[in-house]
């Protein structure tokens, strides 16, 4: 049986988590982890992150964003104003 969108999700979600040494929380408008008090948003999304991820993620004070599919080019420009670390999930 194929898993759903939501599960792959969250199940991408925990992997990151575990890699970087946090514990999973997740649950909407909570950050996906906390690693050494940084706030981790991981995205497992087919397209890049765009800059309103990033505009939440400052909004809710993310110091980190993992994404599976990368950035976009003004994500970029906007996590490096706002010192937001940008990582590329596998």
């Amino acid at each position: 049986m194929k898993k759903s969108h939501s599960k792959r999700g969250v199940q991408y979600e925990k992997s990151q988590c575990s890699k970087r040494g946090g514990k999973h929380i997740g649950g909407s408008g909570k950050p996906d982890c906390i690693v050494e008090g940084k706030k981790i948003e991981v995205k497992n999304w087919k397209i890049p992150a765009h800059i309103g991820v990033v505009k939440k993620a400052k909004k809710s004070g993310n110091k980190i964003i993992v994404s599976k599919s990368g950035f976009s080019l003004p994500a970029k420009i906007l996590a490096k104003k706002y010192k937001i670390k940008l990582e590329k999930g596998k």
